[in-house]
């Protein structure tokens, strides 16, 4: 994207080349390669599997330092608030669609936590006008859970600690309660905004 063309869309071009947000850009580049990884590994649990794992690790450990690069050197861009929850949705959808398609994971547990993201994402913009719905500890506590979930579920488990697939599966029945649970939170605040908005 050009200077030009970054004016136009609201942003500079220091707002786009800043480190957290070229962090943010490796972390959307490693999504494919995770995608591609898992489903070269087909269930096998092999060296792809592994492969799969460090680029998830790696992806997520992005996800903490942008974050923490913005806020401590004063980094917050328009493109990183855009750019950055985009990301996080690429990964976390790609390996709940991929680890249901390797038949490892419940299709129905996919698709509550992806309807309950996308929803809340469409909700954001349709309340935007009265205000901006931050994220809330609840949201971010739904995060973490959620990313250990999925790391718990595609380490090969099966090959060293069999027991541990049961503690997975726990692990994401309780990252879907805290994702549908804060998914209610925020259709609450997205009504409260839209009536405070109407009345002013």
């Amino acid at each position: 994207m050009t200077t030009s063309d970054g004016s136009k869309a609201g942003f500079s071009s220091s707002d786009i080349w800043n480190l957290p947000n070229l962090l943010t850009m490796l972390r959307i580049v490693l999504v494919p390669f995770f995608v591609w990884f898992l489903l070269a590994d087909n269930g096998r649990h092999g060296i792809w599997r592994w492969a799969a794992v460090l680029a998830f690790a790696v992806a997520i450990y992005t996800d903490k330092l942008d974050g923490d690069i913005a806020r401590s050197r004063n980094l917050v861009t328009n493109f990183g608030k855009i750019a950055d929850p985009i990301a996080d949705k690429l990964l976390i959808g790609s390996a709940l669609v991929l680890l249901s398609v390797l038949g490892e994971l419940p299709w129905w547990i996919t698709i509550l936590i992806l309807v309950r993201e996308w929803g809340i994402t469409a909700l954001r913009f349709f309340v935007i006008r009265y205000g901006v719905m931050p994220a809330s500890r609840g949201g971010k506590l739904k995060t973490v859970i959620q990313t250990v979930a999925i790391f718990l579920y595609i380490l090969p488990l099966n090959s060293f600690a069999p027991w541990l697939v049961s503690v997975a599966f726990w692990v994401m029945i309780v990252a879907l309660a805290i994702t549908l649970w804060t998914g209610v939170e925020y259709v609450i605040e997205a009504v409260k905004l839209r009536t405070a908005g109407r009345r002013r």
